[in-house]
């Protein structure tokens, strides 16, 4: 059986001695691949996974064939197949749906960059992103992830949360992105209770040096988040603050066009 042999700064899965099955092996593969390396060696794959060589050709070629993985000229790449599956996850799905609509129109009168985002653990995941043609925001993508405690998004998303969620989140060490993320957990509790008093986050340089963001809360009639709307741009805080009442509004009216879906859903039930 075959070991990691070189670190590097991707996820390495050690070699469990207790046999995994085959299911967690061949999603060992899918996991290893990550945005800055997003078609991989079958050799490379193995050795992020933690499984041998012959177990990963193995694997590889059924999840090929069901349309998971796909062969390139040097490796392989993740496939439609799970493209496919992850646009019926259900929360991103009614989400973005309701949301596209105005994130356009807000993106129409501010002429920014418009990300639409939901939670996923400790780290909020773009559902979607309409980009500004002036500005590029490299460090956001459908499908992508972003720090809570780092993001306008994630803090606007938490300082909505059930409390289990801001103590989990408070309770992992808070990764300092640029000289200017908050890492503080004393200092991010004060920073969401802003949030929660005024209904906007901001993140000026928190999350990418040169930009800031705006968001609001998307949030259910119980007052919880279910995801977040923000716009992105190369100004100071005092320029950003313009924006705060655009998608502070369009937060809003994403929220009320959710709302008769999930009412339905809840008499249907």
């Amino acid at each position: 059986m075959e070991r990691p042999t070189v670190q590097d700064t991707a996820t390495v899965h050690p070699v469990d001695s207790d046999a995994p099955s085959a299911v967690h092996k061949a999603l060992r593969l899918l996991d290893a691949f990550d945005a800055s390396t997003p078609e991989l060696s079958i050799r490379e794959l193995a050795r992020r996974a933690g499984i041998a060589r012959s177990t990963a050709h193995r694997l590889v070629a059924e999840l090929t064939a069901w349309g998971a993985l796909e062969r390139t000229t040097g490796g392989v790449r993740l496939g439609v197949k799970l493209f496919e599956l992850g646009s019926l996850a259900s929360t991103s799905v009614t989400l973005r749906d309701a949301a596209l609509p105005y994130a356009h129109h807000l993106h129409e009168v501010t002429k920014l960059t418009v990300n639409v985002a939901i939670r996923s653990g400790t780290d909020i995941v773009y559902v979607e992103k309409i980009t500004s043609r002036s500005l590029r925001v490299p460090h956001s993508r459908q499908g992508g992830r972003g720090a809570l405690h780092a993001t306008a998004l994630g803090k606007a998303i938490l300082a909505f949360s059930d409390q289990d969620v801001v103590s989990e989140t408070l309770a992992t060490p808070l990764a300092a992105i640029t000289p200017f993320t908050i890492i503080d957990p004393a200092a991010l509790r004060a920073e969401l209770a802003l949030v929660r008093e005024r209904r906007v986050a901001y993140d000026v340089e928190e999350s990418r040096a040169g930009l800031f963001c705006v968001a609001a809360p998307i949030l259910d009639p119980r007052g919880r988040a279910l995801g977040a709307i923000s716009v992105t741009g190369a100004t100071q805080l005092d320029q950003a603050e313009r924006f705060a009442s655009a998608v502070s509004t369009t937060a809003l009216a994403v929220a009320g066009g959710l709302r008769p879906s999930r009412e339905r859903g809840l008499r249907s039930a």
